[in-house]
């Protein structure tokens, strides 16, 4: 038991820390009135080190020794085992001064220590799959080159068939930031870096283009993270000054949680778009219902408002929940990154919007004139033909909506849009069947095969919206034919 008196913490630019010791009673070659004890970066202590601890002895350190010990580091470093440098002083008292040089210097090395600590086994999974959304993943990290390019390989953090590109933290300093700037995103592994170089590191990648996570616990990692598009911090191990610097927190400390969060934003983006061009869609169809059905010669006024408030809080409002629950589509993880400025609404969504707002409007129209022209003797019968065709055109656009990449009919399931759809069918044939609510609504139950058209509309609506899909498909397939499905 060796009483520990002072210690000079671990800094990153002098890599090692040292403890002092009251060690009178230390067995020897250790016993001495102060005992210095370092551990850091193997190179660091070698350079201060004058002698070497043999079993019991302590003789002078050769080069023939140093250069053993070197080659020995940077074995165990390619094996990726983080290698620590142990070694000691014997000193007659404490140092008055608070300057650890005084200390750490004439030191009797005495061995390496490897750590061996594998990355979880989530992780290369996870690599796997940001590589495939088109992310990619840097490490940047204060250990050994080799021990960090061998962590690389494990991981596959560089491209396929491709070898990690490491740059260490000396050959780092010697860039000057518009060579960096034009290294860093060929660069897979920044390896011996201080807290300034991370800093660095996020500002080069960012003039180049690119938008940048950066993950860290530390108080010197503050800076790089604030700095970073998107700050993520360690919830575990992470320091209350990198938190508040950050943007996301990590609950459970791990890599795989950030790609896992890519997807669902992913998703949630995706439930975005489907819901304003359902919703916008819909809803032109609706008002050019209202200025065409006097040129179509069925009324002036084609719906009632009261019509038109129950179609936007029933059709838009359930049916667009339910699109907003959807899951992720199987290929969100497999497209590259959405540009940032890049709007929600991009030119396919407006032609969208536009060509399903004309078909709801004229298909709703022609089925209500139609069943006016057929029909002429049920009065205004046909406007609750309209009313249904417009409801059950919007549920088809909502399940046709649902595959928004080109690879239609190809989706998860979706049980809340499922029961709603239930929910707004029942709600829908209620308001037209139900002579209380029909009374109000000023709205007659149509026979079987009025409702029977308006229906196959709402499938006939899905249908078309699907063959946009293909459509896409294959225009994607002519234009870029490697990423065809």
């Amino acid at each position: 038991d060796l009483p520990r008196i002072a210690e000079f913490a671990f800094d990153s630019n002098r890599k090692r820390m040292t403890t002092l010791h009251q060690a009178a009673t230390a067995p020897a070659p250790l016993n001495a009135p102060v005992l210095a004890a370092v551990k850091g970066s193997p190179d660091g202590l070698l350079a201060l080190a004058t002698h070497v601890l043999d079993h019991d002895r302590i003789v002078p350190l050769t080069a023939e020794s140093r250069e053993r010990f070197i080659r020995l580091n940077d074995q165990m470093a390619g094996e990726g085992i983080r290698v620590l440098g142990v070694a000691f002083r014997r000193l007659d008292a404490a140092p008055a001064g608070e300057d650890p040089a005084a200390v750490e210097t004439d030191l009797v090395f005495c061995g390496l220590a490897g750590l061996q600590d594998p990355p979880r086994e989530e992780v290369r999974a996870a690599i796997a799959s940001s590589h495939a959304a088109g992310i990619r993943t840097i490490m940047i990290t204060g250990d050994h080159p080799l021990t960090a390019a061998a962590i690389a390989r494990h991981l596959n953090l560089a491209p396929a068939g491709k070898e990690p590109r490491v740059i260490a933290g000396p050959e780092l300093a010697d860039l000057s930031d518009r060579e960096l700037e034009e290294q860093a995103p060929h660069v897979t592994v920044f390896a011996r870096v201080s807290p300034r170089d991370k800093l660095r590191i996020v500002t080069a990648l960012q003039r180049s283009g690119q938008i940048v996570a950066m993950t860290g616990d530390g108080v010197n990692d503050s800076p790089a993270l604030k700095r970073a598009e998107i700050g993520v911090a360690m919830g575990i191990t992470g320091t209350d000054v990198a938190k508040e610097s950050s943007e996301m927190v990590l609950l459970d400390d791990n890599f795989a949680t950030i790609v896992a969060a890519v997807e669902e934003g992913r998703t949630i983006y995706d439930n975005l778009v489907r819901f304003i061009k359902y919703s916008f869609g819909g809803n032109l169809g609706k008002v050019l219902v209202m200025m065409l059905a006097p040129l179509a010669g069925i009324g002036i006024m084609a719906l009632r408002p009261l019509h038109l408030l129950w179609l936007n809080l029933l059709t838009d409002g359930l049916m667009g929940l339910g699109l907003g629950l959807e899951c992720p589509e199987p290929d969100v993880m497999s497209r590259p990154p959405r540009k940032p400025d890049a709007p929600i609404l991009d030119g396919g969504a407006i032609v969208h919007v536009a060509w399903m707002g004309a078909f709801i409007s004229l298909a709703a129209l022609l089925l209500a004139g139609g069943w006016n022209h057929l029909c002429p003797d049920r009065g205004a019968q046909w406007q609750t033909v309209l009313f249904s065709a417009i409801g059950f055109a919007q549920i088809g656009q909502a399940w046709g909506l649902r595959a928004l990449s080109a690879r239609p009919f190809r989706f998860g399931p979706n049980p809340a849009l499922l029961g709603l759809t239930l929910l707004t069918l029942a709600l829908q044939l209620g308001v037209m069947y139900i002579p209380p609510l029909a009374r109000a609504f000023k709205l007659q139950a149509l026979p079987g095969e009025a409702l029977a058209a308006t229906a196959a509309l709402g499938l006939f609506t899905s249908a078309v919206v699907h063959l946009e899909r293909r459509w896409g498909a294959a225009r994607a397939a002519a234009t870029h034919p490697e990423s065809a499905p």
